[in-house]
């Protein structure tokens, strides 16, 4: 009786109906996992950024994505040939043996320049493959209608793991090192793979594999296309199109504040201790209020004012913020900039993001978003590097650079009212038929 109470209570405080409690608990702990693992090691590759040089960042963010365009045809063709049900775990393993391959090199060498420009890169695009994944897995589960009650939970997992990362890294830096560190987040990882198998065996019954769900498509079946197809994917369609250029506007927007954080960090705080210290602090304030946001705020948002919010409100504050940062270009307002933009990121625009491929086919979730959550992405990174480099060059300090920021972040946060619009509508047209396989 009192397990049943319970079950209930929890479900009613997450929006999950009872059947999905489960596979929610299940997400939530994969994206614990995967976050917990990453930022154990973010602290480390932002130290060894600025090890690399704050004047190479650009040069960084470029080789990610010449990395990017070599790794994501890979991507497509593996997805092309292994089934589905079977996809995460070799792209997941993969990435376990790497982390080993990192954590064996570190412990021969933490001081060598090149091996930290080669973590930075790696770790940069290890975190897009294994998040955008993820993310792939659980549109292909959930269906429109449970994403929107169910995925801001979900991304609540990785929050948490933001706070606990950070936590582990600080206490246990001293006791294992940078080594043992890699290779704890490989275990973690580890652990994500085997939480993918109950959600897909759910996928089948009461997801969106479920008979009569929405664009139900057989999961031991390789996803349809070439290695070329994701990119093919985005260009036929104005919608795919349009969620590229919202993520472009994403990463501009993030590179011009990363930039700023890396030169007044590394002006304010030469120390390498007292830096991993500072980006340590930033985390955890971050994950603990997108983790209060994703609790308490943007299951509501999505349900009750719909995605098109989600994906506009936070563009609109950033906007504002940068043209605080323009009157008062100190640390204290990049700081605080950073903090809203970081935990309105993962607390609306990234479950938003997420809830926008809900209802559209198997290709496209795996394909076409993989292209664009990590070849756009990075290209957006590189470009809007470059561009905060010419800024620098013309001698104006933050200022031109936050009013050029601020009017990113606002044709950001139009593109996002549309997307929202547009994801909110095919969500309408799918809710009859959901509501008919599993009931009022």
């Amino acid at each position: 009786m009192f397990s049943t109470i319970l079950v209930r209570r929890l479900g009613a405080a997450i929006n999950a109906e009872r059947h999905e409690l489960g596979p929610a608990l299940a997400g939530f702990a994969l994206f614990f996992c995967l976050f917990s693992g990453y930022f154990m090691l973010r602290p480390i590759r932002e130290s060894m950024g600025i090890m690399a040089g704050v004047e190479n960042l650009q040069w960084l963010f470029t080789a990610t994505f010449v990395v990017m365009l070599v790794a994501v045809p890979l991507f497509a063709w593996l997805s092309s040939r292994v089934p589905r049900i079977h996809f995460v775990s070799w792209v997941y393993g993969f990435f376990c043996l790497n982390l080993l391959a990192f954590a064996v090199l570190f412990q021969m060498s933490e001081e060598n320049v090149w091996l930290a420009r080669t973590f930075y890169v790696w770790i940069s695009v290890y975190n897009l493959f294994v998040v955008s994944v993820a993310w792939s897995l659980m549109a292909d589960v959930f269906d429109s209608q449970q994403a929107k009650r169910l995925f801001a939970f979900i991304a609540a997992g990785a929050s948490v793991g933001g706070l606990v990362g950070p936590a582990m890294s600080a206490l246990l830096v001293g006791l294992v090192g940078e080594s043992g560190l890699v290779l704890l987040a490989g275990v973690l990882l580890g652990i994500a793979l085997a939480l993918k198998a109950p959600l897909m065996r759910w996928r089948e019954v009461g997801g969106a594999g479920r008979p009569g769900a929405v664009k139900a498509e057989i999961s031991r079946k390789p996803v349809a296309g070439n290695p070329f197809s994701g990119l093919t994917r985005v260009l036929q369609s104005s919608y795919l199109l349009a969620i590229a250029a919202f993520v472009v506007l994403l990463a501009t927007v993030t590179t011009f504040l990363y930039f700023e954080q890396a030169r007044l960090v590394a002006e304010r705080f030469p120390d390498r201790d007292a830096q991993i210290r500072v980006f340590g602090i930033i985390d955890v304030i971050v994950q603990a209020g997108a983790l209060l946001s994703q609790l308490f705020i943007t299951g509501r948002i999505a349900q009750k004012l719909g995605v098109r919010v989600l994906l506009a409100i936070v563009p609109l504050l950033v906007g504002v913020g940068f043209i605080g940062l323009a009157l008062a270009p100190t640390f204290a307002m990049l700081a605080a900039l950073m903090i809203v933009r970081r935990i309105g990121e993962y607390a609306f625009v990234r479950p938003g993001r997420e809830m926008l491929f809900a209802p559209l086919d198997a290709e496209s979730k795996y394909k076409a978003k993989n292209f664009i959550d990590t070849v756009v992405y990075r290209a957006g990174d590189a470009l809007s590097g470059w561009v905060k480099s010419f800024l620098d060059l013309l001698g104006q300090g933050a200022v031109l650079v936050a009013l050029v920021g601020a009017g990113c972040a606002l044709l950001w946060g139009a593109l996002g009212w549309y997307l929202g619009r547009q994801a909110d509508e095919m969500s309408r047209q799918d809710a009859p038929e959901a509501t008919a396989v599993v009931g009022p």
